[in-house]
């Protein structure tokens, strides 16, 4: 398929600036692909659509704030470094991207902090703007990088990072930190909803998938099978394996909270239909047409047009029926993207 064919036009001002409060108040558009129809709901109404022994799969990787504001040593240049993946604990190295990169070149030195208690090296280029640097520092880098990094939030937002936003762009049940962006479809459930879903007889299945910069990449070819997905991490454990494996021989639903949640259980199928436990990397690409071996049911957010998210979405609610929830969506005044509001596709 043609990468145009996944275009739309997104009025600015249903991107949401800001989530909703609560979180589970946001609205909900139920897809139904058999009788190809919606439903305008609220995201509480979800538990409606859940049934007991199905599993719900959620992403517990945790954002932490990866966005760090440093200075140049001699200058004081200020200097923005977004980190995207530590390459080597030991060696404390990260692969990152710099701005403005013009004036961040291989040896420069950068300082962070109030009284610049970490620095860093930068010892190669990666791309345009990307670097490799080593970081010297005593400590927990990760509690450094919570007292003075910013979330960083989608390029969309038109609006600077704020406080409350390492709460907001964070699922309640995040847990396991690597993750530059959120699991958006998570962002929807309180403790107070999972909980009325458990009670239901619903499983609650985590599993790990390390979201990169990646899923805000622009796809820059038409031809959609000559596009290359940045690597993620992800981990499906022993256990949250024999649960889904549980759900799908009991012909139950195995329902995804999002598209990364997609990504990393059919990035791990058996040759007869079941999960593997598993820890490593994926690039797996979904695009139509794409036959699902585990995913019944997707929650999602409204994603970018063009975007890999929103071209997984088409693979599985199928496009023409997608861009017709879209239209709808927009003429009845969805929020869209991160904080936005949601979809299930049934």
């Amino acid at each position: 398929m043609k990468l145009s064919e996944f275009n739309y036009q997104l009025p600015k001002h249903l991107i949401a600036k800001y989530p909703v409060e609560p979180r589970d108040s946001a609205r909900l558009l139920v897809v139904d692909r058999k009788t190809k129809t919606f439903e305008d709901k609220v995201f509480t109404d979800i538990i409606d659509y859940l049934e007991e022994g199905d599993s719900l799969v959620v992403n517990k990787t945790k954002v932490f704030p990866a966005k760090l504001i440093g200075r140049k040593e001699k200058t004081g240049a200020k200097i923005e470094i977004l980190l995207l993946r530590e390459l080597n604990p030991e060696e404390h190295l990260w692969d990152v991207l710099v701005e403005p990169a013009r004036k961040v070149r291989i040896g420069n030195k950068i300082y962070f902090g109030d009284n610049n208690e970490v620095y860093c090296e930068v010892i190669d280029n990666t791309t345009s703007r990307g670097r490799t640097l080593k970081f010297h520092y005593e400590g927990d880098f990760f509690k450094f990088v919570e007292k003075y990094g910013l979330v960083p939030l989608p390029p969309y937002i038109k609006r600077q990072p704020e406080e409350g936003d390492k709460e907001w762009y964070q699922t309640v049940y995040a847990e396991v930190i690597g993750s530059v962006a959120a699991p958006t479809a998570g962002l929807h459930f309180t403790t107070r909803l999972l909980k009325r879903i458990e009670k239901k007889g619903v499983k609650i299945v985590p599993i790990v998938l390390h979201i990169g910069i990646g899923t805000f990449r622009k796809i820059e070819v038409e031809d959609l099978s000559k596009h290359r997905m940045d690597s993620e991490y992800f981990e499906i454990s022993p256990e949250s394996a024999r649960m889904i494996n549980e759900t799908i021989d009991k012909r139950k639903s195995v329902v995804a909270v999002g598209t990364s949640v997609v990504r990393a259980l059919e990035s791990s199928v058996t040759a007869d239909g079941h999960v593997k436990p598993y820890k490593g990397w994926t690039d797996k690409f979904i695009y139509p047409p794409y036959d699902f071996k585990i995913v019944n049911k997707l929650i999602t957010n409204f994603h970018m047009p063009e975007s890999t998210p929103l071209i997984l979405t088409a693979a599985f609610a199928g496009l023409d029926l997608l861009m017709q929830a879209y239209k709808h969506a927009i003429k009845s005044g969805y929020r869209f993207l991160s904080y936005g509001d949601v979809m299930l596709i049934v």
